[in-house]
């Protein structure tokens, strides 16, 4: 790799009107003569790829790959995946908010197995005549503000107990407690609201929390040259002992934390893609 003109990656950020719906977008392209393989850490969140160029693929951790052609959707992430921009190849990717993409697409995540063409989604055949048009527009900003008006129409009103668990910030209570209380539910509905509109459950996203939070001091150390004390990350991050860290590596990432520290100047970190 010559110089960040021939490898370029970087986010774009949102008007504040889509905050609620989109984190960021992504764009990555591979103007070298040789394939960028990269590692995603898991991120919760749904992404809708297109692709631009010469294929992309994507490799799961039991070694499925697949190849996004022109627009694949895919989530919520819950495990790390390895990704490969050939020579030549160009994606820009749209990462969905919290209960967002049910927001857009409705019913759909409870019904298909993503990853998925997002045509399958809805009934007319309009993300590929989206990436028809995006192909056309040169400019990546001006492409990502296609794609927000494009998505102006679909989006439907967030749901009352959908917004109060995407704003609960008190990690003192249980949400699912709280807001039934709040909303005098029962905690099994706001049970089933989380699953539905997000498509994880508290007990999960609250795993990921704690292992990212890990990761996070890992790379902090690694930035500084700090040596590792991994009994500290077990206490800070709030594991019980070494091998329940090591459980969760292995469980989001097919890696032990150490095997991580050794490889993790190739992986992309949530907040990257």
């Amino acid at each position: 790799m010559k110089d960040s003109e021939e490898n370029n990656n970087y986010r774009i950020a949102v008007p504040s009107e889509f905050e609620s719906v989109f984190s960021h977008f992504y764009f990555a392209e591979n103007k070298t003569d040789f394939p960028v393989i990269k590692t995603l850490l898991p991120n919760f969140q749904t992404i809708l790829v297109f692709s631009f160029g010469v294929n992309v693929s994507l490799k799961s951790q039991h070694n499925t790959t697949l190849e996004a052609e022109k627009c694949l959707v895919l989530g919520p992430i819950k495990q790390a995946f390895d990704y490969t921009l050939e020579p030549g190849s160009e994606i820009l990717v749209a990462n969905f908010k919290e209960d967002a993409f049910y927001r857009f697409f409705g019913n759909a995540l409870l019904t298909h197995s993503l990853p998925i063409h997002p045509d399958a989604l809805i009934a007319e055949n309009c993300f590929s005549a989206l990436w028809e048009e995006l192909k056309l527009i040169p400019d990546t900003r001006d492409r990502v503000n296609y794609i927000l008006d494009f998505c102006k129409p679909y989006l439907r009103e967030q749901n009352t107990i959908t917004a109060l668990l995407a704003d609960f910030k008190d990690e003192s209570l249980n949400p699912i407690k709280a807001i039934a209380s709040r909303t005098n539910q029962t905690e099994r509905n706001i049970q089933l609201n989380q699953k539905k509109f997000f498509g994880y459950t508290v007990k999960e996203i609250s795993r990921y929390e704690r292992f990212l939070k890990a990761v996070e001091q890992i790379q902090k150390n690694t930035q500084t040259d700090a040596k590792t004390d991994w009994l500290a990350i077990v206490a800070d991050c709030g594991y019980y002992d070494q091998s329940q860290l090591i459980h969760d590596f292995k469980h989001y990432m097919n890696l032990s934390p150490t095997k991580f520290l050794k490889f993790q100047q190739d992986i992309c970190s949530a907040n990257d893609f």
